[in-house]
């Protein structure tokens, strides 16, 4: 039985050996642009709410708890996302279905903006999370599967690099648009990405792994396989996903409220320190990447999760302004930027004929673990403070996904992309 991955031949894969991930991406710069834009408009829409948090809950007159609700309400909607966008884009095409999530998340932060009551804003917040599942899920779906092998680590970097990037612009925007014009005009911005779609459109190709399964069969091979198969690799997936986002939901989506709630700073000083996670980010996804590729994900992953540990402490409790800009960076190189794997890690576990489901069914389970971490930091909080509400969540979330990590399955269907068709 033969299982579609990657279009490359014997030939192509001997010529490989003498270039490096760099030169081997080159000529795929377009799909690799495109999934990182998609990734950080995502995460500007998506952190504007983060960062808007305190400002949304005084006009809509409801506390942080509540928002904390509607922080939820969009996890659930990325279940929905991730899973059934996952189905259309093994079934219709990744292209199409990047298409349409980029399209319908940015309505959808728009419409964030005109939000008239709290109700309103979680059916809001809903909606917006299943196309920011959606648009995940396809374009890393057919990143994985448009780039050669030994470039595969490389591009996942660049492309969860995009979050950071999108990190960084929010909060520069709210830092310039909150105080003159209010949270409003700042979703206002989130209608921008629809434009993505064109150059998608245009300057993307569908994925190659995707087009010869359909050659092949592949809706014969998807009736065939189910909706995939709950082996050992694929559990393993869904529930790292589900507490590697508890954990890291932990970690930055109550911290500019932190900052301004606790440590009682304004939005203009919320923005370095916000910036120096985002760039220590920056550099930290591409290392981490190098170094996955060089000593492997599990060694890198534990020391990375090590340091993440051992600053979570000062990271959240910190007076000093400079120990605040250097934890802030330290957890952003290290604590976000294992997700630079997360692509890479998915891909492998599952087959061709089913892999955006399966990658959109993990992230699913994310969606899960954020929208617990959304829930439980500000309830935990309201009896204990919101800052050892994030040093317990990161504590507990690191520790599980370490475990859950350490496990390595028998058997990892996706693990060979670079041949074409194995038998």
């Amino acid at each position: 039985m033969s299982d579609i991955v990657h279009p490359s031949s014997t030939a192509y894969l001997a010529e490989e050996e003498g270039l490096s991930a760099y030169q081997l991406l080159k000529p795929h710069w377009r799909v690799t642009l495109a999934a990182f834009l998609g990734w950080f408009l995502d995460a500007f829409d998506q952190v504007a709410l983060l960062l808007c948090l305190p400002d949304i809950g005084s006009s809509l007159h409801v506390g942080l708890t509540a928002m904390g609700v509607a922080i939820t309400a969009q996890s659930v909607g990325r279940i929905l996302g991730n899973t059934g966008w996952g189905w259309l884009a093994d079934r219709y095409g990744r292209k199409l279905t990047f298409m349409l999530g980029v399209v319908w998340f940015a309505l959808f932060s728009g419409a964030t903006a005109i939000a008239s009551s709290y109700l309103v804003m979680v059916a809001i917040q809903f909606c917006f999370g299943i196309g920011f599942g959606g648009e995940w899920t396809a374009s890393a779906a057919l990143l994985m599967e448009s780039v050669p092998a030994k470039a595969r680590t490389l591009a996942s970097s660049i492309m969860m690099a995009g979050y950071e990037c999108g990190f960084f612009a929010a909060a520069a925007a709210q830092a310039i648009i909150l105080p003159r014009y209010g949270w409003r005009a700042l979703f206002l911005l989130g209608l921008v990405p629809a434009l993505l779609a064109i150059f998608i459109r245009v300057g993307v190709p569908e994925s190659p792994v995707w087009l010869k399964l359909q050659q092949q069969g592949g809706a014969k091979k998807r009736r065939k396989s189910g909706m995939f198969r709950l082996n050992a690799a694929a559990l393993q997936a869904i529930a790292f996903m589900a507490v590697l986002q508890f954990q890291n939901a932990a970690l930055y989506s109550f911290y500019p409220t932190l900052l301004r709630d606790v440590h009682h700073l304004t939005p203009g000083q919320v923005f370095p320190l916000v910036a120096a996670y985002c760039i220590g980010s920056l550099i930290g996804k591409p290392v981490c990447g190098a170094l996955t590729t060089r000593f492997g994900q599990r060694p890198v992953l534990y020391v990375y999760f090590l340091i993440t540990v051992a600053g979570i402490i000062p990271f959240v409790t910190a007076q000093n302004f400079v120990t605040m800009l250097t934890t802030a960076f330290i957890i952003g190189a290290f604590g976000n930027s294992v997700w630079a794997v997360v692509p890479h890690f998915l891909a492998q576990r599952f087959p061709s004929a089913t892999r955006s489901l399966g990658m959109g069914t993990s992230y699913a389970a994310a969606a899960l673990g954020q929208g617990l971490s959304g829930f439980w930091v500000p309830w935990f909080a309201q009896g204990h403070g919101l800052a050892y509400s994030i040093e317990l969540s990161v504590f507990v979330g690191t520790a599980i996904t370490a475990l859950v990590l350490a496990y390595h399955p028998p058997e990892l269907p996706g693990e060979r992309m670079e041949g074409e068709v194995r038998t």
